[in-house]
């Protein structure tokens, strides 16, 4: 199953890149789903495991880039 959101989702992948999440593919019972983002830098199309992928920011959540993106280099380092 493939779920493409209305509204691109802001997220943070490797080394703290920026991108916009286009869509969201199933992965199956016992494997990440497979998530399609797009880089703000450069626009390169890359596909990442949910594991791979962090919210870059949630009003409803308080999740602000500034702390998610001082998240991510933590777990790179």
């Amino acid at each position: 199953m493939m779920l493409e959101f209305r509204n691109p989702i802001p997220v943070i992948v490797e080394d703290g890149k920026e991108g916009y999440a286009i869509y969201v593919r199933d992965g199956g019972t016992f494997e990440n789903d497979i998530w399609c983002v797009i880089h703000c830098e450069n626009g390169i199309i890359r596909h990442y495991r949910s594991d791979q992928v962090k919210m870059n920011t949630s009003g409803t959540f308080g999740i602000t880039a500034l702390s998610n993106f001082a998240l991510a280099n933590k777990q790179t380092k």
